[in-house]
């Protein structure tokens, strides 16, 4: 093995690249921010009273996002902690932006899944743990708001067990119920607990002290003997963590705590680096490992424009799956064979960016003015090859854009363009609308609403919607085409970034109706690619 070699390896092993999942309002910004306090790479958290009071946290770099308190997009911070590179990539709670959280997904090497001590696994988690099992992604759980009223411990754990399938591991363990936060124990030194000391507002990091458990403390702290009883009882049915099991996706180890106090969330990122995997060979869409210590591959996952004002430009972001990305070198876009220069290359923590002369796998990097890239696409230094495809999700809700200015036709025109090429909303277009109206089709209609708001910050070019009465939409030929054009209740639209010609249908029923009327009409249903 050469010495380059053995350094792209050594650097591979020191990193951790992971995404925190969960369902809305689980809190999922405020622990990334905690992460990122206790790593000490922030000395103050923004989130201190929840969403109402929050000041903005560190990876809600949107506008928008910082007025509502909401995650709507994903973004990327990179910090060190105990001389590993960590790689956090924040990812949208909302159900409406299910496709930017899928794309993460196939860029990380593990996720945290983040539940609510109350409310345990909501719709939103179930579907983001499937797609983390149909990649393979090995699961830490972390159970948040232990401060809170909320479900019994012992309860929440069968509750991940009968309805993911997966076997809960219990690495600490809360004393005191939900609302009733005593301490945590750590199940690798179960003679003794951890207690905290609560900071104002949970703006900088909880003090901690590991205290012998003794009968005087089990006096002062009433949840102890509890605890006690329920440490044993996972004892005798063997729920300990096995590294094997857990890589396998089998069983998932977890974690207790509250993130808006910053408790437990130390042993969670002792967690992240000493139970995640480091990045391994990735598989192209032809089945062949790709090596790490080969020549440079990236995998673009995500398309960013204006993420901050001072720096009007689009940045692309790719995670390195293998070989040595320096800044400067000329790599390959597989998808169009052209070359493509990587002069300006940045780190990336929230909106803040860093150039970055050298990266290794696992690491994010930005690439600034990347108009060219898309997400799914694959760069590579050498060899011509593809990692699978991005997620395309079936939109569900539709709704024609128009600029309300039209001296700003083509600042609309470039903002549409961009928030198509970054996958926010697909754009459908028809020659009878014409490019001044086009249609918009989202998951959900909260992607609406970020439409429009970057279109008005971003561009300078306000726009309103006009919501259209299509619920479904199903993909169709030029043969059907020709005969749907011209059936009451049906509009066919060419979607702007395939090519792709799209039926949409008002509802099941006329769907139904037209299959069983002519059923040599191509009617074929989009389905999500997750894999």
């Amino acid at each position: 093995m050469s010495a380059n070699s053995s350094a792209i390896r050594a650097e591979a092993r020191r990193r951790r690249t992971f995404a925190v999942i969960s369902h809305p309002d689980a809190g999922k910004s405020t622990l990334t921010e905690a992460l990122a306090l206790h790593a000490r790479v922030i000395h103050e958290a923004g989130a201190v009273h929840g969403k109402a009071g929050r000041q903005g946290v560190t990876s809600d770099w949107m506008a928008m996002e910082r007025q509502r308190g909401i995650s709507v997009t994903s973004a990327a911070l990179q910090f060190e902690y105990r001389d590993v590179v960590l790689n956090l990539l924040d990812t949208p709670g909302h159900a409406d932006f299910s496709e930017d959280t899928y794309r993460v997904l196939s860029a990380v090497d593990c996720a945290v899944m983040l539940l609510d001590a109350a409310k345990g696994l909501e719709p939103q988690t179930l579907k983001l743990f499937d797609v983390c099992r149909h990649r393979e992604l090995p699961v830490i759980t972390f159970i948040n708001k232990w401060d809170r009223p909320g479900r019994e411990a012992l309860d929440l754990l069968d509750e991940i067990e009968q309805r993911l399938g997966i076997v809960p591991t219990p690495v600490t363990w809360p004393v005191g119920i939900a609302g009733h936060f005593e301490g945590l124990v750590d199940r690798r030194d179960a003679d003794r607990v951890i207690r905290f000391t609560r900071t104002a507002g949970g703006a900088t990091t909880a003090g901690e002290q590991r205290m012998a458990i003794t009968e005087p403390l089990k006096l002062e702290m009433s949840g102890l003997g509890q605890a006690a009883e329920e440490l044993e009882l996972l004892e005798q049915i063997g729920a300990d963590h096995d590294g094997e099991t857990f890589l396998a996706g089998a069983s998932t180890p977890v974690f207790f705590g509250a993130a808006v106090s910053n408790i437990g969330v130390r042993l969670l990122l002792d967690a992240v680096i000493d139970l995640a995997p480091a990045p391994s060979e990735r598989l192209t869409t032809d089945g062949e490992a790709i090596p790490l210590d080969g020549g440079f591959s990236g995998l673009v996952f995500k398309v960013q424009a204006n993420m901050d004002p001072a720096h009007r430009d689009r940045i692309a972001f790719v995670r390195v799956c293998s070989g040595i990305f320096e800044r400067g070198m000329t790599l390959t876009h597989v998808a169009t064979g052209r070359p493509f220069a990587t002069k300006y290359a940045h780190s990336m923590f929230g909106r803040e960016r860093t150039s970055v002369e050298r990266a290794y796998p696992g690491d994010v990097v930005g690439l600034v003015n990347a108009g060219a890239l898309h997400p799914g696409d694959t760069l590579t230094e050498g060899e011509r090859f593809t990692f699978p495809p991005m997620p395309v999700f079936a939109p569900e809700h539709f709704a024609t854009v128009r600029a309300t200015d039209p001296s700003r036709a083509k600042q609309f025109r470039r903002g549409i363009a961009q928030l198509e090429a970054e996958g926010v909303v697909q754009v459908l277009t028809s020659d009878r609308r014409g490019g001044q109206s086009p249609v918009l089709g989202a998951v959900g209609p909260m992607q609406f609403e970020v439409a429009l708001h970057r279109l008005q910050h971003e561009f300078n070019a306000p726009a309103v919607l006009d919501t259209l009465p299509y619920r479904l939409a199903r993909r169709t030929d030029r043969a059907g085409e020709e005969w749907l054009s011209q059936t009451r209740g049906v509009e066919v639209l060419t979607r702007a970034r395939d090519g792709e010609l799209l039926a949409l249908f008002t509802d099941d029923y006329r769907l139904g109706s037209i299959s069983r009327e002519r059923p040599e009409v191509k009617l074929e249903s989009l389905v999500a690619q997750v894999a």
